[in-house]
């Protein structure tokens, strides 16, 4: 796609120095995209957007960050991109509340267009996936937030602290409570299943 702007820019009737800036922001923004793009969906799934409206979030993420181009420090990519993934994820969940408090469904019952590969360790694999994602849905956004970070994303304290723009004790407090929220909420899953196994 740059290459297809690059050339109609270089036919433009425009004066050379108006051809190089449009072109180094489309370079920098598909850099941004091809080096930041899977964080981001991966962001945004954990940050409880359902599989089907991951790649719209993606795309409204990357649109936002577009327009604020200028605004992206370089080297703190990654935290600026994540900022607006976690804004749009926290907007889209409420929309998405919303939407099925209002349809009076749930959004498990909501299926995607694409039929389920038939092997059991995909399934499994679903299965696994759907329960952490109801546990972590249980979590209030801002120790979800940490949690996913830490615990998925494997980043250290300090780069989340920056990342969010709180202080390092703040990442520590929340991550503890993460945890024991998510212990119980995973507990009360266990039980929950284990009664449903009963019958």
């Amino acid at each position: 796609m740059a290459r297809v702007v690059t050339a109609a820019l270089q036919k433009a009737d425009l004066p050379p120095e108006s051809r190089t800036y449009p072109i180094a922001r489309m370079d920098r923004l598909a850099s941004l995209f091809e080096t930041h793009a899977a964080f981001v969906a991966r962001a945004l799934r954990r940050l409880g957007i359902p599989d089907r409206d991951v790649e719209d979030g993606l795309q409204e993420v990357f649109l936002i960050a577009q327009s604020k181009l200028d605004a992206i420090e370089a080297g703190k990519e990654k935290s600026f991109l994540f900022g607006i993934a976690r804004r749009r994820a926290s907007t889209l969940r409420r929309s998405l509340d919303r939407a099925s408090r209002r349809n009076e469904l749930s959004l498990n019952d909501i299926e995607t267009s694409e039929p389920p590969p038939d092997s059991a360790e995909w399934t499994e694999q679903r299965r696994a996936r759907a329960l952490l994602d109801e546990v972590l849905d249980a979590l209030p956004l801002d120790l979800r937030t940490v949690l996913v970070l830490h615990e998925l994303e494997e980043m250290e304290s300090a780069e989340i602290a920056e990342m969010l723009g709180i202080p390092t004790g703040t990442v520590a407090s929340r991550l503890r409570r993460a945890r024991e929220k998510f212990e119980i909420e995973a507990d009360r899953m266990r039980a929950r299943l284990a009664i449903e196994d009963e019958r």
